[in-house]
């Protein structure tokens, strides 16, 4: 009897006792919700945003308002803005002719605009008589690849003016008088015009020309370069034409 009683009380240890560690019976373990990881499209492009386009104007735009002897004054005004123009100050450089402002070569002078988007700029220290051709661009270096203004002509301490003497069929023979008319000696001159049809310079006394195409240019002879103030000299030519011009129009410089 008392066998069969420890028989069963030993039974029931076995099955209700205390856990063992290597008979304890572990809590089921929950698992997170797996997350399914973003993995890109193959092939995918992201989609272009709009394209910026520039209205068909120039962003700058700029002409010669003024000039003395030894300045000009150039007007501008900024149109567009940035990315499509630019923002004040501007940088206005000029050129001694167009083809050097075309290759942005050999600049001769330079001046800063103010914080206006409308202005004038005067550049000093240039040559009496002189053409100049201009140019901008900001100062962080962006150059306009557009405007190329020009010729502006600073003021002249000479004066030119022609008279044509005699005229045949085929020919005509005129005289160009230069006048110094400045305060200071002038050391040099030259002058220029444009033929207006296919006259052609067959001789010439009293200076030196050269000629490309209609465009005449003629300076001093080596004894009548320098001139007093209020004083003059002149030079003569004989040319062929099928015309006689009605005049000639020369521009003195130097």
């Amino acid at each position: 009897m008392l066998r069969t009683l420890g028989a069963a009380l030993a039974a029931a240890l076995t099955l209700t006792g205390p856990a063992t560690s290597a008979g304890a019976v572990q809590p089921p373990t929950v698992q997170p919700p797996a997350v399914a990881a973003a993995t890109p499209t193959p092939g995918a492009t992201p989609t272009p945003g709009p394209t910026l386009t520039c209205p068909p104007a120039l962003p700058v735009s700029g002409r010669v308002s003024g000039a003395t002897m030894t300045s000009l004054t150039i007007t501008y005004s900024l149109i567009l803005f940035p990315p499509c123009g630019y923002d004040a100050p501007m940088l206005v450089t000029l050129f001694a002719s167009r083809e050097d402002a075309t290759a942005w070569r050999d600049p001769v002078a330079e001046a800063v605009s103010g914080p206006e988007r409308s202005g004038d700029v005067t550049i000093d220290g240039l040559t009496p008589g002189t053409d100049y051709w201009f140019r901008f661009s900001d100062t962080h270096g962006t150059r306009d690849p557009y405007l190329i203004g020009g010729p502006g002509r600073t003021l002249s301490t000479c004066a030119a003016s022609a008279t044509i003497d005699n005229q045949w069929y085929g020919g005509f023979i005129a005289t160009v008088t230069v006048r110094n008319t400045g305060t200071e000696p002038m050391q040099g001159w030259l002058v220029k015009w444009r033929w207006s049809g296919d006259e052609r310079i067959q001789t010439i006394w009293g200076g030196v020309a050269e000629v490309t195409g209609q465009d005449v240019a003629v300076h001093n002879a080596s004894w009548n370069g320098t001139l007093a103030p209020g004083a003059s000299t002149s030079f003569g030519l004989y040319a062929t034409s099928s015309a006689t011009p009605a005049a000639i129009t020369p521009v003195c410089g130097r």
